[in-house]
C-alpha cells in the first residue's frame, strides 16, 4: 500500500514538473485577462507581472500573480515625478538608484520561477523595460504581443525605432491582431516565428451575448467612440454628425468612453448627443449598447484592429471605421463596413454617414455577414485552441 502511494506521489510530482512555466508581463489590461484566462491551466503553471506594479488583475485563481513589487530603496526625492514625465530619459538614468527597476525584479522572478517561455503584451511600457535581462538569458523564449500602435505609430519616432528593433531582435515568437504588424515586424528586422493572428482578447462567447442583440429595424442608435486624444479624432465624427441634424433626427447620438475634451464640446455647442465619460460602462454594458446601435463609429489615425470594431461587428452594428495602415480593412470591406481613410476629413467621415442611412448600403445584409465573420473569426472557442496551440509550438521549438 504503502509503495503504492509513493509511486503516485511520484507520478503526480513528475506531471507537476513538465508543466509549462509561463511568465505573463503587461499592464492591468481587460485584453490581458481574457487572454491569459483562456490559456489551459491543466498543461500551464502561469505567473502575471503587473508592469506597474500596483493592483491585481481579475485572473483565474491559478494564476499567481506578482504585484507591489516595486520597492523604495531611498525615500522619495522632490522632483522625481517631474523628471518622470518630463525627462524620462535622465530619470531612466537615476531609476535604479531610487526604487526597484522592472529589469530588477524581472532578474528575480527568472531565477525563482525559471520560466519555460516569457510573453509579454503590448511594447512600449511591457517590453522596452525587459531586452537588457532577457539579452543575458537567450534561452527562455520570448513571446511578443503586439498592440494597437505599437509598430504602426512608434516606427516613425526615431528614439523609439531604435527601442523597438532590440526587442525584436531578440523575440523568439510574434503575436499580432492583423497581418499589417506582421509586415511591418519584418520590415523593421524581425527574423522569428510569426504566429497565427489572433484578436486581442481572444474573442467572444457569441451564444452568450445573442440575447443582447436587437433586429435591424428596432435599432435606433447611432454609437460613437469618444476618444479624442494623441490617436483618437472622435471630434470630427461629432463634426459630422452635428452637419447631418435632418438625418440624424430620427437616431439617438450616443459618445461613449469620452474624453473631457469631447464632453465639453457637446456641451458647448448644445448638440443634442448622450455624452458617456470614458469609465461610465462595463464592458458588458458597452456590448448592450452595441447590441442595440444601428451604426458604430470609430475613427483615429493609429490603431491595429480596434477591440470596439470587433464587439460591435459581433453586436450587429454596421461598423464604420478607420483604416490605418490597411488594418481594418482586413475585417471590414465593402459587404459588411465602411471605411474612413482620412480619419482628419470630416466631410468623407459625413459622406460615409450618409452613405449608410440613406439607403446605399444594405443593412441586413451586411448584419448577416458579420455574424458569418464572427463565428469563422471571433468565436472564442475556436480561438482559444489557437491560443493554446501557441503554447504547444513554443515548447515544441
Amino acid at each position: 500500500m504503502e509503495g503504492a502511494k509513493s509511486a503516485e506521489k511520484t507520478e503526480f510530482t513528475n506531471a507537476k514538473q513538465q508543466l509549462m512555466r509561463i511568465l505573463f508581463i503587461s499592464m492591468n489590461s481587460i485584453h490581458a485577462q481574457r487572454w491569459i484566462a483562456n490559456v489551459d491551466n491543466d498543461h500551464q503553471e502561469m505567473y502575471w507581472l503587473n508592469i506597474s506594479s500596483t493592483e491585481k488583475m481579475d485572473l483565474p485563481q491559478n494564476v499567481t500573480q506578482i504585484t507591489d513589487w516595486q520597492k523604495r530603496k531611498i525615500k522619495y526625492i522632490s522632483g522625481e515625478y517631474f523628471l518622470r514625465k518630463k525627462l524620462p530619459w535622465i530619470y531612466n538614468l537615476i531609476e535604479p538608484f531610487l526604487q526597484v527597476t522592472i529589469a530588477e525584479q524581472l532578474e528575480i522572478l527568472i531565477q525563482k520561477i525559471q520560466p519555460d517561455v516569457i510573453h509579454s503584451f503590448e511594447m512600449q511600457s511591457c517590453s522596452y523595460p525587459l531586452v537588457e535581462v532577457l539579452n543575458k538569458h537567450k534561452n527562455i523564449p520570448w513571446i511578443y504581443s503586439c498592440w494597437g500602435s505599437d509598430l504602426f505609430y512608434f516606427q516613425n519616432i526615431k528614439s523609439h525605432k531604435l527601442k523597438i528593433q532590440q526587442v525584436l531582435q531578440r523575440v523568439n515568437f510574434l503575436q499580432t491582431d492583423c497581418n499589417r504588424d506582421i509586415a511591418i515586424a519584418k520590415a523593421l528586422g524581425f527574423q522569428g516565428t510569426s504566429l497565427e493572428v489572433i484578436p486581442g482578447g481572444g474573442g467572444f462567447h457569441l451564444d452568450a451575448i445573442q440575447i443582447m442583440k436587437f433586429p435591424i429595424n428596432q435599432r435606433k442608435i447611432i454609437l460613437v467612440k469618444g476618444y479624442e486624444n494623441k490617436f483618437g479624432r472622435a471630434l470630427n465624427v461629432i463634426k459630422a454628425l452635428s452637419e447631418l441634424k435632418e438625418i440624424t433626427s430620427n437616431y439617438e447620438v450616443v459618445v461613449f468612453a469620452c474624453h473631457p475634451i469631447v464632453v465639453d464640446y457637446v456641451k458647448n455647442n448644445a448638440l443634442p448627443f448622450t455624452v458617456l465619460s470614458k469609465d461610465a460602462l462595463s464592458h458588458e454594458e458597452v456590448l448592450e449598447l452595441m447590441g442595440k446601435s444601428l451604426l458604430y463609429i470609430g475613427n483615429s489615425i493609429s490603431d491595429g484592429i480596434p477591440n470596439t470594431l470587433l464587439e460591435a461587428i459581433v453586436m450587429g452594428a454596421f461598423p464604420i471605421q478607420s483604416n490605418p495602415g490597411g488594418a481594418t480593412s482586413e475585417v471590414v470591406g465593402a459587404d459588411n463596413g465602411l471605411l474612413i481613410e482620412n480619419p482628419d476629413s470630416v466631410f468623407e467621415i459625413k459622406a460615409l454617414i450618409l452613405k449608410a442611412l440613406t439607403g446605399a448600403i444594405d443593412l441586413d445584409k451586411a448584419f448577416i455577414f458579420n455574424e458569418k465573420l464572427a463565428k469563422t473569426k471571433l468565436d472564442l472557442d475556436s480561438n482559444k485552441q489557437k491560443i493554446n496551440k501557441i503554447y504547444s509550438q513554443v515548447k515544441v521549438k
